[in-house]
């Protein structure tokens, strides 16, 4: 007789633990053992954080135990699911034998592989084989890909299998936590404050409401109107990937060297700073022709798509030099300038920060971090084993990102959702920006580097004080040398990656399914070095982790002051100067219902989650071999440095730039 020990353990999230019988049988190598019940006694309970052991005793041996097969049976009429955790297994030789899991366990049963991880390639037995075939047969079944809206990445339609939705602890429900952020923050008692804008400080009732105090969202409202904290924001800001270096001015711009020479502080000319690498731009062409919202009878809005001049003074500050609004050609265009009177010039920055806005949630934060990551998840599930070492290092990171975009989509920017009534693109032009921006995406524009050299704004020496682009090389350079140790203990060569079936069924997955509506379709369909490997696999993991989290926490703080970006605009842009002043400031404006809105909405989507995971914090073990868990802490000692780094050099700022702090950033999209 021999003696096999298994250890189950249940996991720590509500209602994890179950009454149900759980059955369980071994397969090893050499033979199965019967199907053993766990639970033997009929008030036995599997609790919540909680192991249980068990002998699981026969007459010959199994050999090396290849899965783990359990089962559930009801005692009552309703389906009480489990949580397991994990499963380890003593043989009689001393060996020890883990299974991660890591699901619920409900009707159907649930085959469990040894946690090694094996590439396809590697499998020898044929009943590894199958299961292998079986799984990902399975999965191709349960996520599907479907259509939101044309021209947009593809999506997950379908309801999502019970393992890849959030505990129950963790609600996702975005229009419940909206309305739970209006009531405590007071927001619903706006409308009886005042029944219009006057001016300025009426805003200001918002933050007594709220009680802010010593924060960036108090500093911005009592000095947003300063060109210097305006420049700020496009560094380190909450879209901090518009500017870019500008050696040739657009045709459309019609700025002349006359309008700007009084700011240039070198004594150059507007010519001679464009080619001495001074002057930056942000350009919204991809809002021209956009249609407003129109989706509020009630309330006219109105967009544009503006340029801004920016200029690297003296003393390395990114200030702004002109502002183009309506850009028409044949027309007659203004350029707005800081030697305008005071509400020309406002306004003029006001119209920039509000297109700046709205191409930020759509284009920086809903396209290219939310939808991306999706896509990536998708295809990750549908052609990667769940004992595949990249389907261990991808899960953490894209986990829950197919269920928080499902509650996005019916609850922030479907029909009547909170997007569509707050901000200037609703309606058809939402539909607009996602397409117009899918004709520039491309693959390298999400590798971070890639990124910065592109714009023209890698070069610290040229453009200093650009904490997102340093803070982000930080934590790129860390995820890149992660993902370097983990794919050379699997891939011994380049031939390996190129032998791996299920990773080049994932990447053409990602390019033929998931980004099949990209017009300039620069998704590789296929990796034939380790070196591409790394690299696609750090795109994954930085976009869903640090790049979400570095255009997404800080919403709150930079848009919570209405004014300073408002969300929509109620009056035409400015076509001349000297026409504008405190009273039409005010009615373009967002009117106050669509302000308490605007407010809520980028408060709830910059809280952290509860028991938030953070970059490098890996509570489930799904790699179980000593040298990846040695990679995993090597990776979280780079991730600390990184975070010393930036808090020493936080010490010396205000406001200190955290949004890339890898203690502020968590795994996955997640909110």
């Amino acid at each position: 007789m021999f003696t096999y020990m298994v250890s189950l353990t249940t996991g720590s999230q509500k209602n994890a633990g179950t009454i149900d019988y759980i059955y369980l049988k071994l397969v090893g190598k050499e033979g199965e053992s019967e199907l053993t019940l766990v639970n033997k006694h009929w008030f036995e309970h599997l609790h919540s954080e909680t192991v249980v052991s068990i002998e699981i005793n026969v007459e010959e041996t199994l050999g090396e135990i290849l899965l783990v097969k359990l089962e559930k049976d009801r005692k009552f009429l309703f389906d009480d699911q489990w949580y397991c955790r994990y499963i380890s297994v003593t043989a009689p030789t001393g060996d020890c034998f883990e299974f991660p899991c890591y699901r619920w366990i409900s009707n159907d049963p649930v085959v469990l592989r040894e946690g090694r991880g094996r590439l396809p390639q590697d499998e020898k037995l044929s009943i590894l084989k199958e299961y292998r075939h079986l799984e990902l047969e399975n999965r191709q079944k349960q996520f599907r890909y479907g259509c939101w809206k044309s021209d947009f990445p593809m999506c997950m339609v379908s309801k999502l299998p019970v393992d890849v939705q959030f505990d129950c602890k963790k609600s996702v429900d975005f229009y419940s936590s909206f309305l739970e952020v209006m009531e405590n923050l007071g927001l619903n008692k706006l409308e009886n404050l005042f029944q219009s804008w006057k001016n300025f400080e009426d805003f200001e009732k918002i933050f007594i409401t709220i009680t802010i105090k010593n924060t960036v969202p108090e500093h911005l409202m009592n000095e947003w109107t300063e060109d210097e904290i305006f420049g700020y924001q496009f560094l380190n800001g909450c879209n901090p990937v518009m500017i870019k270096k500008c050696t040739k001015l657009p045709d459309k711009f019609v700025v002349t060297q006359e309008m700007v020479e009084n700011s240039l502080d070198r004594g150059a000319t507007l010519q001679g700073e464009l080619q001495a690498g001074n002057i930056y731009i942000a350009d919204y062409e991809i809002l021209e022709d956009v249609q407003p919202n129109d989706t509020d009878s009630s309330t006219q809005q109105y967009l544009a798509a503006p340029f801004c001049l920016f200029y690297k003074n003296r003393v390395n500050k990114v200030m702004p030099i002109a502002i183009q609004v309506p850009k028409i050609l044949g027309q007659k265009n203004t350029v707005f300038l800081p030697t305008d009177n005071q509400y020309d010039w406002l306004l003029a920055k006001m119209w920039v920060k509000s297109c700046d806005y709205n191409v930020h949630q759509l284009v920086t934060h809903l396209l290219r971090t939310h939808l991306i990551s999706e896509v990536f998840a998708i295809a990750m599930f549908r052609q990667l084993s769940a004992v595949h070492p990249v389907y261990k290092l991808l899960l953490p990171h894209v986990r829950f990102t197919i269920e928080i975009n499902q509650s996005a989509r019916h609850t922030l920017i479907g029909d009547s959702g909170i997007f569509e009534k707050v901000n200037s693109t609703g309606g058809r032009g939402i539909g607009q920006v996602i397409k117009k921006a899918m004709q520039t995406l491309t693959y390298k524009s999400l590798c971070f580097p890639e990124a910065m050299k592109t714009r023209g704004v890698d070069n610290e020496k040229d453009l200093p004080n650009y904490y997102y682009r340093d803070d982000g090389m930080m934590v790129w350079e860390a995820v890149k040398s992660f993902v370097s140790d983990v794919v050379k203990i699997y891939y011994s060569s380049d031939v390996a990656v190129q032998k791996d079936e299920e990773i080049q069924a994932f990447v053409q997955d990602v390019c033929s399914s998931g980004m099949k509506s990209c017009p300039n379709n620069e998704f590789p369909n296929i990796l034939k070095t380790r070196v591409q490997l790394i690299e696609y696999l750090t795109i994954v993991i930085f976009t869903a982790s640090a790049q979400h989290a570095a255009v997404n926490f800080g919403q709150f703080d930079w848009y919570a002051w209405v004014p300073n970006t408002p969300s929509t605009m109620r009056k035409p842009p400015p076509t001349e100067k000297s026409k504008v002043d405190l009273k039409y400031i005010m009615e373009s404006l967002p009117d106050r219902g669509r302000s308490s809105l605007h407010l809520g909405m980028v408060w709830m989507l910059s809280r952290f989650q509860d028991k938030e995971l953070f970059l490098g914090e890996y509570p489930d073990k799904y790699f179980t071999e000593e040298p990846a868990m040695e990679a995993i802490k090597k990776f979280r000692k780079k991730i600390v440095g990184v975070q010393e780094t930036i808090s020493k050099r936080n010490e010396t700022l205000k406001p200190p730039y955290l949004y890339l702090s890898p203690d502020r950033i968590p795994n996955s999209v997640a909110i």
